[in-house]
C-alpha cells in the first residue's frame, strides 16, 4: 500500500476515534472557565465554533480537532528533513497520534493543542520560507498567547549559539514582553518537585520514549548535532526542569515544546537501526515494539476510560472524573423538568453549558455514592455508581 495512504489512513482513524470521544466526555470547569471567563483568542475560537455548530460537545472541541489535523501535517512535511523513507515517516506519525499528551492536547480545550500547532507552523516556516515572514509569525504569536513566551526564550539562546545578534535581539524583546505581559510563576520556596516532573514527562510521553528523548538531546548536545529543533526542545526542557526545583510546573504548558524533538528521536534511531548488521538489530526492534505497545495500552486507557471505573475504589479521583457527568447530570435534570439549580460554582458553570442555568428554585447538593434518597440524582458508567445530588426543590412562595 502507497505510504501516503496509510498515513492518511492513520489520521482518518484518529479522526473517527477522536470524533467519537467527544461524545463520552463532558466539559470540564477548566474549559467552562476559558470559555465564560477573561478574553483570549482560544476562547474567540471556540465561541466560533459553537456559533458555526451550536452548543455542544462537537463544537466545543472541534477547533482543537482541527488544531491537532494541522499538526499531525505539519509535522509529517518537518519530518522529511529528518527521515528519508516515507515508511518511517508514516511510523513517526503514528507514535506521534499516540502519545498520551498529543491525545489529551486534540481533546481537552486548553492552550496546549494551540501552542503546538503555533511552534510546528514556526518550524515548518522557519525551515521553508524567507526569515522575513519569520518575524511578523513571532510578533502574532506574542499576543495570541502567553505560551509562546518559552519560545522567545529558546530562539534567544538559539541566536546567541549562531551568532544572530539581530534575531537575537529580536527575540529578547519579544520575551521580555511576553514575560511583563503574561509572566511566569517563580513565587515559592524550593520543594523538590523535579521527580515529579520527570513522571509526568514520563507519563506524557510513556516511559521508554521518554528516556530514549533524554539520551538523544544529550547525545546530540556531546556531537553538536544541533538545530533549530534541539534548541527549542532542551532549553525549554531543561528551564521547566530548572524551575521544578523551586515549585510544582505544570508540564502542560512545556509538553509541546519537547514533543517537538520528535523527529530528532526518529532520526536518532533510524541512523542507529540502520548503520547495524541484522544481527544487532534485535534490541531495537524489541525497544520500539515495546514502545509502541505501551503506546496502544495508553491510547485504549483514554479511550475506555468509563469500563476503568470497575477497578477504581473512588471515582472521584480517577483520572478522567472531571470530564464525566456534567453532561449526564443535565440531561437528568432537564428530562425531571429541572433547567436551572443552585450547586458549587464548578458545577454551576459546567452545567451552565448543557443549558441548566443558576437559580435559586431547586439545590443540587451532591452527597456520598452509598447515601441515596428519592430525591437523589445519580450517574453510573459502565454500571458503577460515579456520583449522586440531592435536588431540593425550596418554596419561594
Amino acid at each position: 500500500m502507497n505510504n501516503r495512504y496509510i498515513l492518511f489512513f492513520i489520521l482518518g482513524l484518529d479522526v473517527v476515534i477522536l470524533l467519537l470521544q467527544t461524545q463520552e466526555l463532558s466539559i470540564s470547569y477548566y474549559e467552562a472557565s476559558l470559555l465564560y471567563g477573561d478574553f483570549s483568542l482560544l476562547q474567540v475560537i471556540i465561541k466560533a465554533s459553537i456559533y458555526l455548530f451550536g452548543q455542544n460537545d462537537f463544537a466545543l472541541r472541534f477547533p482543537m480537532i482541527l488544531f491537532h489535523i494541522m499538526s499531525v501535517l505539519l509535522l509529517f512535511n518537518i519530518s522529511k528533513k529528518y527521515l528519508n523513507s516515507e515508511r518511517n515517516r508514516a511510523w513517526l506519525i503514528l507514535i506521534f497520534v499516540l502519545l498520551p499528551g498529543v491525545m489529551s492536547s486534540a481533546l481537552i480545550v486548553n492552550n496546549a493543542g494551540l501552542v503546538l500547532f503555533g511552534l510546528l507552523l514556526f518550524v515548518y516556516m522557519y525551515e521553508n520560507f524567507s526569515i522575513k515572514l519569520i518575524y511578523p509569525l513571532l510578533v502574532a504569536y506574542l499576543f495570541i498567547d502567553g505560551g509562546f513566551v518559552y519560545l522567545f526564550l529558546a530562539l534567544a539562546v538559539f541566536s546567541l549559539y549562531k551568532k544572530n545578534k539581530t534575531f537575537f535581539f529580536f527575540n529578547l524583546v519579544l520575551f521580555l514582553v511576553s514575560l511583563s505581559q503574561f509572566g511566569i510563576n517563580t513565587h515559592g520556596s524550593p520543594k523538590g518537585h523535579f521527580l515529579d516532573s520527570i513522571g509526568i514527562y514520563a507519563m506524557i510521553f510513556t516511559p521508554i520514549i521518554f528516556l530514549y528523548l533524554f539520551y538523544v538531546l544529550y547525545r546530540r548536545f556531546l556531537t553538536k548535532d544541533i538545530d533549530i529543533l534541539w534548541f527549542i526542545s532542551t532549553v525549554v526542557f531543561v528551564f521547566s526542569l530548572l524551575l521544578s526545583f523551586r515549585q510544582r510546573v505544570n508540564i502542560e504548558f512545556f509538553a509541546p515544546y519537547v514533543i517537538l524533538a520528535l523527529p530528532l528521536i526518529a532520526q536518532t534511531f533510524e541512523h542507529s537501526y540502520r548503520v547495524r548488521l541484522n544481527q544487532f538489530r534485535k534490541k531495537y526492534k524489541l525497544a520500539f515494539i515495546i514502545a509502541l505497545a505501551l503506546l496502544f495500552v495508553n491510547s485504549s486507557v483514554v479511550f475506555f476510560n468509563q469500563y476503568l471505573y470497575n477497578i477504581v475504589e473512588q471515582p472521584k479521583f480517577f483520572f478522567s472524573y472531571k470530564m464525566h457527568v456534567a453532561k449526564e447530570l443535565a440531561a437528568k435534570l432537564k428530562a425531571n423538568g429541572i433547567n436551572c439549580v443552585s450547586s458549587n460554582k464548578k458545577m454551576s458553570q459546567r452545567l451552565e453549558f448543557y443549558g441548566v442555568t443558576k437559580c435559586n428554585k431547586y439545590i443540587l447538593e451532591e452527597n456520598t455514592l452509598n447515601c441515596e434518597n428519592n430525591n437523589s440524582v445519580t450517574i453510573s458508567y459502565k454500571n458503577i455508581l460515579v456520583y449522586s445530588a440531592d435536588v431540593t426543590k425550596l418554596n419561594t412562595n
